[in-house]
């Protein structure tokens, strides 16, 4: 049989779900960097900072699909349909997120999506805000004196999700260091199950804001007074939560950082 002449094969290319790290440019891997100035099309997250999306190849086509609260530039599927498009035109489409794609980033239900259109996937990691932001505060996630383990949480719960919820009980007692995405919003719920389940109410809690970022902010107090010192201070989203002993390293770690970079 010959071949349809009239008829254009159509070129399938390759989709890169890339973690831009938490904000600090500097962070942003080098395997991102050269795909970012290599891309035809970038489709980036609300919270990927401008001095990363500054590096996106002058020629590349950029697609904000952010979500933040209340807002939602393009909703998860219009994302997903929208790089298999894109990938069926173009041989290099980046989906460019915040941190990294698997750590809350919905990368993997991208990724089985991609997949099943098939569509060529990849994924390049990131620097995740969990254990970036806490550590420019000066709050190591472990050490030998305070915690030999933790745990990565999220405090926002999708609707209709495969379970009820957050088994926060269990969540006291399998770690010494707890860290929580997205959790300023419920933040009362939070510290409340957690202390019902066991956690005195003088745990040390750190709220990191903007971490690596210059605009970087924190916020120390304990479970039983983090809500009110959230209210007294407006302190809002996006922020990291840290919750254990390790937050009280923040006095000497935290404080030496700034007068490094006083000097």
């Amino acid at each position: 049989m010959q071949p349809d002449r009239g008829k254009v094969t159509q070129v399938v290319g390759k989709v890169y779900l890339v973690g831009a790290g938490p904000g600090d440019p500097g962070l942003l891997t080098l395997k991102g960097k050269i795909l970012l100035e290599s891309a035809d099309v970038v489709v980036y997250d609300a919270l990927v900072s401008p001095e990363i999306l500054a590096k996106i190849a002058p020629h590349a086509e950029k697609i904000d699909a952010g979500k933040r609260m209340g807002r939602h530039s393009l909703l998860q599927n219009q994302t997903t349909e929208l790089l298999i498009a894109k990938a069926r035109e173009h041989a290099i489409v980046v989906r460019l997120k915040g941190g990294d794609p698997f750590i809350f980033g919905r990368g993997g239900e991208e990724m089985e999506d991609l997949i099943a259109a098939g569509v060529s996937v990849e994924v390049v990691p990131g620097v995740t805000s969990g254990i970036a932001a806490p550590a420019y505060a000066g709050i190591p996630l472990t050490h030998r004196n305070y915690s030999s383990s933790v745990i990565f949480v999220t405090g926002h719960e999708m609707a209709g999700k495969y379970r009820p919820g957050v088994n926060w009980n269990a969540i006291a007692h399998s770690a010494e260091t707890i860290v929580v995405y997205m959790g300023v919003q419920n933040l009362d719920r939070i510290a409340h199950e957690l202390m019902t389940a066991g956690l005195a109410g003088d745990t040390p809690i750190a709220l990191v804001r903007w971490g690596t970022t210059p605009n970087q902010q924190e916020l120390i107090a304990t479970l039983e007074t983090i809500v009110e010192q959230v209210e007294l201070h407006k302190f809002s989203a996006p922020s990291i939560a840290v919750i254990g002993n390790v937050v009280k390293l923040h006095d000497t770690l935290g404080s030496f950082y700034a007068s490094q970079e006083s000097t």
